[in-house]
């Protein structure tokens, strides 16, 4: 199984940058989590939209989906040249109500609302939700393929339960939105990348890439704090593909 960085910044993408979105392949199974802005034409860059597996959309803002709007368009166009036949099956948080109401496009998708711990079968990707604590509903994923396992935070801030959840994952990809002085400050809905880190190294995970980076923040402060807990750290890179376990 291999994770590809599209985009990795929140709640806005930096110049020439893209907010979060991510590639999981594992065989021929090519799953799309997250499809914030920037994200469809680095996608396309590498293959056909309809040739997509799945989407899951971690939550419903729009930095994790303004760019699901347009892949239906995308779905749209291929559908009339005859290279769709089968809905898109698309993964979401039934909350707020009147979003997931907006991803539902003529007969192209097929739309399935999340339940905490409900596993589905992505082709050949299992993936289980997890609740996270944000401002709307949001979960993170266990994803596993090919005897490897990653774990994607989505957008949350700390609670005590997360260690659990991504417990033993080869990958962890996790949101470090803000400095601890910011944490100090009061900031709320999103993890440091201390806490991050700290998350990484009690749950025992291999490896700890940071993600939903915020543009005026100084990457070297966060990598620097999250590197004060867990050794195995590192910024994802947007266009880069790791390896998900050995």
């Amino acid at each position: 199984m291999e994770l590809t960085v599209l985009g990795r910044h929140g709640p806005y993408p930096a110049a020439g940058g893209a907010c979060s979105g991510y590639l999981i392949t594992s065989g021929e199974t090519r799953l799309l989590v997250d499809c914030g802005a920037g994200v469809l034409g680095r996608l396309v860059a590498l293959f056909s939209p309809e040739n997509l597996t799945g989407v899951i959309l971690s939550h419903l803002h729009s930095d994790h989906t303004s760019d699901y709007f347009v892949l239906r368009y995308a779905l749209e166009v291929a559908h009339f040249q005859g290279r769709q036949r089968d809905p898109l099956p698309v993964w979401a948080p039934a909350e707020p109500a009147e979003e997931f109401a907006r991803l539902d496009y003529r007969g192209l998708v097929n739309v399935h609302k999340v339940e905490e711990g409900q596993a589905v079968e992505i082709g050949g990707i299992k993936a289980v939700p997890f609740a996270g604590r944000h401002s709307v509903p949001s979960y993170g994923w266990l994803l596993t393929g090919d005897g490897a396992t990653l774990a994607y935070s989505g957008d949350t801030e700390f609670f005590p339960e997360l260690e659990e959840k991504v417990r033993g994952a080869d990958l962890f990809l996790c949101e470090a939105t803000y400095s601890e002085v910011q944490l100090a400050q009061g900031a709320r809905n999103h993890l440091t990348a201390a806490q991050a880190a700290a998350v990484a190294r009690c749950a025992g995970v291999g490896r700890l890439l940071l993600t939903h980076l915020s543009p005026p923040q100084d990457l070297a402060v966060l990598l620097r704090e999250a590197g004060r807990e867990f050794a195995a750290v590192a910024l994802a890179e947007e266009g880069r593909t790791y390896p998900v376990g050995a």
